[in-house]
């Protein structure tokens, strides 16, 4: 059977997704009264909650008698490990760009990562049914950003279809007939090429191992595309490490290929399909799976150094240990480990005194999604700011610096311009404006991003989109201000009481409501100045003797500010921590006792 290995790629939102569970549909991969899910790719909770793709996977449909397996890359930066790998295992992309957004900057963070490959790209306008879509201007700046990232001529002439993910049409018109995905179907097998693993069918097995999985029943699952020979199952194999090295050898117990949705153990595996295998214990991802007479690996795709880290610790509040079931730090270790080991953009190490570690990654996305896993299965966790990684060379401290796109409404763009250029020290290189909207491009440190998407949104009323993407490593640029307002610290321990809350609220904004655990340096809510206050959330009304004419108001207090996972994190100092359980995210400061506190701020 001809076999064809595709990836497709698009920016958040784009519809990636939804146009692989058409294109499912209309393979016949799906019977016609089989219960199917929407959005069928996103399998994992998070991915559906947030509407994003996480985690690459793959999936096979056939047409005309040749097998399509196609792959389902993320669109974010922050799991832009993901994507480098994935792109080694496909002979062609389908660039899928919002005909009303044009290509954006994540988009063109994945796009330079095919076109260094080599690979060809198809290009899908989709959403051309939209009433703002422009699918014109959209075409003409993919063909820039292709010239800009210095794509070949081969690369230049590419195809272009007009789609409907949602409604399940792609046409090579603009005003063509609108029925089905077929001039899709038909142009991957004519435009891409044939794995050209197949010609190496009868040299000795090997295979690169992309990403890491596992099955309750089976265990790890290394899945890859196969560079050469077959594979029966049952046979004997090495593991090599990036620099040839044997890691173990291991009897490949089961080999499964994706057909459809799921995935189906075969009994051969050949050149250029995509396969998973089991039976290692060892191996993980970037390793060489091969013939015990192969001794070189296969050179594997450079990952992008991380760019923050975060600390990871036990949680040692007052309150520890009454939700979760995963307290030690052992097993937050292990836990850890075992991420780093499937998803290769994370690093961790251990910090001086065991109780913490150090989780080094991509950006503030990437953990809070590590971290909302975590706390899913059971962990608490006292997480601290995230720190900036820099680099020394030739004796100068390096930053990484960011490419920030932001779309506001015109009346916005101002104060939005105001706070990148100024405090957070950005420099802007575009800014153009259409149609009441304005699109601003700056090149941000990391440093100054950190906590400013809060701040972003409530400056453009929550209409603003702000994209960022790695760009360089750039000498230091100096201080940039934290945090302004400083915090109500409870003083006592205990439950607050709606009566103190009430008269503490021309003192700041609250984070807690009445009637909840408190505990002494816990972080209740934003001071409305720029110094830290002990407060008492737990002040009840003293009653009198004295019986008043009027009765006593009722107490009304305003909603209290209740921050996400993210917003925690960007939120705090880097003398305070999020504590992360299974029902609560709460802030607090790392020395709770107040003396303490003085002294650890005076030392430092």
């Amino acid at each position: 059977m001809d076999l064809r290995n595709i990836a497709i790629i698009a920016h958040v939102d784009h519809g990636k997704t939804t146009l692989v569970d058409e294109l499912l549909k209309q393979s016949g991969t799906y019977r016609e009264n089989q219960a199917t899910t929407e959005r069928a790719m996103d399998s994992n909770d998070l991915e559906r909650e947030r509407g994003i793709t996480i985690l690459a996977k793959a999936t096979s449909v056939e047409w005309k008698g040749t097998r399509i397996n196609i792959v389902d890359t993320p669109g974010h930066a922050d799991f832009g490990g993901e994507v480098e790998r994935i792109l080694s295992m496909v002979d062609g992309v389908v660039l899928l760009v919002d005909a009303a957004e044009g290509p954006m900057p994540q988009t063109k963070f994945v796009t330079s990562k095919a076109l260094a490959l080599g690979l060809k790209p198809i290009v899908v306008l989709n959403k051309v049914d939209k009433p703002d879509a422009e699918p014109d201007r959209a075409l003409d700046e993919v063909f820039d950003l292709f010239a800009s990232l210095d794509a070949n001529d081969e690369q230049l002439d590419f195809p272009a279809l007009y789609a409907s993910g949602r409604n399940g049409w792609c046409d090579a018109e603009l005003d063509g007939p609108r029925k089905d995905l077929s001039a899709l179907f038909d142009l991957v097998i004519s435009h891409v090429e044939p794995p050209k693993q197949i010609a190496k069918k009868d040299e000795p097995f090997s295979m690169l191992a992309t990403t890491l999985g596992a099955d309750p029943f089976i265990g790890r699952l290394l899945t890859g595309r196969v560079e050469s020979g077959t594979l029966k199952a049952g046979t004997t194999v090495n593991a090599l490490a990036r620099d040839g090295s044997r890691i173990e050898q291991f009897r490949v117990t089961k080999i499964l290929a994706f057909r459809g949705l799921s995935q189906q153990p075969i009994e051969l595996a050949e050149a250029g399909d995509i396969v998973s295998l089991a039976g290692m214990s060892k191996a993980t991802v970037a390793d060489t799976i091969c013939d015990p007479q192969v001794t070189e690996a296969i050179p594997a795709q450079p990952i992008d150094p991380p760019t923050i880290t975060v600390t990871f610790g036990i949680n040692d509040s007052p309150l520890a240990g009454r939700d979760g079931d995963k307290v030690q730090s052992r097993v937050i270790r292990d836990r850890l480990m075992k991420e780093a080991e499937s998803n290769v953009a994370i690093k961790i190490s251990d910090t001086p005194g065991g109780e913490a570690f150090e989780v080094a990654g991509r950006g503030e996305l990437q953990m809070g999604v590590l971290i909302e896993n975590m706390r899913r299965e059971g962990f608490e966790l006292s997480i601290s700011r995230p720190q900036v990684l820099f680099r020394e060379e030739n004796g100068q401290r390096l930053e990484p610096i960011e490419e920030v796109t932001i779309d506001v409404d015109d009346e916005y763009s101002g104060a939005v311009i105001e706070k990148i250029t100024g405090p957070r020290k950005g420099e802007m290189t575009e800014m153009r404006q259409n149609g009441g909207k304005t699109r601003i491009i700056a090149l941000v440190p990391s440093r100054g991003l950190i906590g400013y998407h809060g701040e972003f949104l409530t400056d453009t009323r929550g209409t603003g989109v702000l994209n960022r993407v790695f760009h360089s490593w750039e000498p230091h640029k100096g201080a940039i201000p934290g945090r302004r307002a400083g915090v109500l610290i409870s003083m006592e321990n205990g439950t607050s009481v709606a009566y103190a809350l009430w008269n503490l609220e021309d003192r700041g904004k609250m984070f807690i409501g009445a009637q909840e655990p408190v505990y002494t340096g816990m972080i209740i809510g934003e001071h409305s100045r720029d110094n830290d206050l002990e407060v008492n959330p737990l002040k009840g009304k003293k009653l009198t003797n004295v019986r008043a004419s009027g009765t006593d108001e009722a107490v009304r207090l305003t909603t209290p500010i209740t921050l996400t996972l993210e917003q925690a994190i960007a939120y705090i100092d880097d003398d305070e921590l999020v504590e992360v359980t299974p029902n609560a995210i709460r802030l607090r400061k790392r020395y709770l006792d107040p003396h303490e506190r003085k002294r650890m701020a005076k030392s430092a």
